[in-house]
Formats: C-alpha cells, sequence, structure tokens
C-alpha cells in the first residue's frame, strides 16, 4: 500500500505570463486539493488575464479519491480559460486519458508526453 500522496506546486511569474509546475503523488485526497486549490488561486487573483503553461508530472500519480477528483473538476471549471498550455508527462497509459477529459475543461491544449524533456520543450514553444 501506497501511503505517500500529495501535490507539490511551484510558479514563476513574468507580468501576465505564468509557468506553474505540478507533480502529483499517490493517490490524492481532498486534504492535498484544500492545501493546492489557495495556492493557484492566489497566484492566478493578481492578475486579470493571465496566461498559464502547466506541467503536470504525474509519473508517481495512483489516482484521486472520489472528492478529490471532485476537487481537480471545480478547479478545471474555475481556472480552465486562463490555461493556454498542459503537458501531463506520465508513463501510464490512462494519462492519455486524463490530458483528453482535463482538454473539455480547458480553453487551451492538453498533451501528454512520455518524457519531461519533450514536454517542456513543447511548452517553450508556445
Amino acid at each position: 500500500m501506497h501511503t505517500k500522496h500529495g501535490l507539490l506546486f511551484e510558479v514563476d511569474r513574468d507580468g501576465d505570463y505564468f509557468f506553474m509546475e505540478l507533480k502529483a503523488v499517490g493517490k490524492l485526497t481532498h486534504e492535498d486539493y484544500e492545501q493546492i486549490t489557495p495556492l493557484i488561486d492566489d497566484a492566478l487573483a493578481e492578475v486579470e488575464d493571465p496566461i498559464v503553461n502547466i506541467y503536470f508530472d504525474g509519473s508517481e500519480f495512483e489516482g484521486w479519491e472520489l472528492q478529490a477528483a471532485w476537487d481537480d473538476l471545480k478547479l478545471g471549471l474555475k481556472h480552465g480559460k486562463k490555461f493556454r498550455r498542459i503537458a501531463v508527462y506520465g508513463n501510464q497509459k490512462w494519462m492519455d486519458m486524463m490530458a483528453k477529459v482535463g482538454s473539455w475543461f480547458i480553453s487551451g491544449e492538453v498533451r501528454r508526453f512520455d518524457t519531461p524533456f519533450d514536454a517542456l520543450a513543447w511548452l517553450r514553444e508556445a
């Protein structure tokens, strides 16, 4: 049983442009989202029309508890129009599905990559 879980979060800002890096570890819980959601809300609150690129490292991600999945959906609905590109890195085949479903809730592009290098290179193109 895997007991280590959580979301690691970093944000870099240059004017209205944001680069967010998220790493999901283990099976995410509602408590994980209670910690990370205010950080994302606060980072984006200062800018009227932010442009956000996200690198999501799902290489150690094992899924969500039910409430956490709902929290993730709410976060996407709240900020989805601000996201320009989301690069999802992870070797699991279901990460393709996660990228596809995520694209329903954001206005930008979502793609899955097999290596962090390819994911970051795609984000730098934008």
